[in-house]
């Protein structure tokens, strides 16, 4: 048995704004029965452009029901522009939280709502599910953006996780390195982001310590003790930045390269373009 939340059980036995409207401004349809889910959301505007009236119709889980019934009340009385701001993880906050394995229900209620702001913006009505980018996982016709997408906003470090949220791999598992590779990319560009958004125009020297301790640690350590090596910061002197390759690195002879490709690009790319590295002499 799911550990819901009341608010989540209330919105189950009572689902607020079930139905349809006929004369709808906006329709969203998302999701299919071979999936195990689908919901149609809609809505219609008043004379301000707010959101006067939603509703929706779907099939599924106590999960897809509340999340569903949440997202109604939650747009009502906003403009567009307010209600496309709404996210998956505002819907689960809403009803108190949900099971990270429920987690895709308040996904397929936000993309209902970009399909039904799509309708209302062109006039198109998708039927089916719009597939956008390569197919990552086959069994549930995931993509590789919705994949981003949900790693990217959620937060996401596993391929459980992304099954949670997206359902892929929750299948035959084929996907299951595809699926690891986008979330180290999606992390790895995350990382670039909050690291150039962080770092000061002119780094202090004890801000320029920091960055690189935390580069070595974060960006190439981990890349060089999946070969056997290791390496240590020695000294820090302006641009210069002076290290020791331990393990399998200290005696490789692609050591120099290392340095170069590896280290050094790091250093430059998270920490200062003037950085130059150079291996302790022994």
């Amino acid at each position: 048995m799911w550990d819901y939340t009341e608010k989540v059980m209330d919105h189950f036995y009572n689902p607020r704004n079930v139905g349809e409207i006929e004369d709808a401004d906006g329709v969203g349809e998302v999701g299919s029965l071979a999936c195990g889910d689908a919901l149609t959301l809609y809505f219609k505007l008043d004379e301000n452009k707010k959101i006067k009236d939603a509703k929706f119709k779907t099939f599924g889980c106590a999960s897809a029901i509340a999340s569903s019934s949440a997202l109604t009340e939650m747009i009502r009385g906003k403009t567009i522009e307010e209600a496309e701001k709404v996210t998956n993880q505002d819907i689960a906050a809403f009803l108190g939280g949900l099971p990270e394995q429920k987690m895709h229900c308040s996904v397929m209620g936000r993309e209902a709502l970009d399909a039904a702001i799509e309708n209302y913006r062109t006039g198109k009505t998708v039927q089916a599910k719009k597939i956008e980018g390569k197919v990552i996982c086959t069994c549930f016709g995931v993509t590789e953006k919705e994949i981003e997408r949900a790693v990217r906003e959620n937060k996401l470090t596993t391929v459980e996780q992304v099954t949670h949220y997206t359902k892929a791999g929750g299948g035959c598992g084929g996907c299951h390195p595809a699926i690891e590779e986008i979330i180290a990319r999606v992390r790895a560009e995350t990382a670039v982001g909050a690291t150039n958004e962080a770092r000061p125009a002119k780094l202090t020297t004890i801000q320029r310590i920091k960055l690189v301790e935390e580069t070595l640690e974060r960006e190439i350590k981990p890349q060089l003790k999946r070969d056997g090596g290791d390496i240590e910061l020695i000294d820090v002197e302006g641009s210069k930045v002076v290290v020791a390759l331990r393990g399998m690195c200290s005696n490789c002879a692609a050591a120099g390269a290392t340095l170069r490709e590896v280290v050094e690009a790091k250093l430059k790319e998270f920490v200062s373009d003037d950085i130059f590295v150079e291996e302790e002499k022994r």
